[in-house]
C-alpha cells in the first residue's frame, strides 16, 4: 500500500470514528465530505437547532504543532467558505458553529472534541 492510500484510508477511518463519537454526543449527521469549489467539509451535524460544520484531523505526531495547530487561517477560510456554500442552498439559516475533533491515534478514548474552534 501507497503512503497516500494508506493516509487517505486513515483520514476515512478518523471521520468516521469522529461521526461515531458525536453521534454518541447526542449530535445528528446532516452530511459526510461536503465538497464543492470553496474546500471540504469533513462532517456537517445537527446539535439540537444549531448547524455544526466539523474538521476532523488525524496526527500522529505533535511536531509541527499537532492536529490543532494544522487547522490554520487559510483552512479555516476555506471552510467558512465552503460552510457559507452550503448554507446557501438552505431556505433558511440556522445558528452554526465550527467544531473540530482532534485524534492522535485512531482510538477513540483519545479524542479530543472542540466546540467552536474558530468563528466565522
Amino acid at each position: 500500500m501507497t503512503q497516500a492510500k494508506a493516509t487517505k484510508g486513515n483520514g476515512e477511518a478518523a471521520e468516521r470514528l469522529a461521526e461515531r463519537y458525536l453521534c454518541k454526543a447526542g449530535l445528528t449527521l446532516v452530511t459526510r465530505n461536503f465538497r464543492c469549489r470553496m474546500g471540504e467539509i469533513d462532517l456537517i451535524m445537527k446539535d439540537r437547532d444549531s448547524l455544526v460544520f466539523v474538521e476532523v484531523r488525524l496526527r500522529s505526531s505533535r511536531g509541527f504543532g499537532g492536529a490543532a495547530a494544522s487547522i490554520g487561517s487559510h483552512k479555516q477560510r476555506r471552510l467558512i467558505a465552503a460552510a457559507q456554500y452550503y448554507l446557501g442552498g438552505l431556505s433558511s439559516t440556522p445558528a452554526c458553529r465550527f467544531d473540530a475533533v482532534l485524534l492522535d491515534s485512531l482510538d477513540a478514548g483519545r479524542i479530543e472534541w472542540l466546540k467552536n474552534a474558530f468563528d466565522a
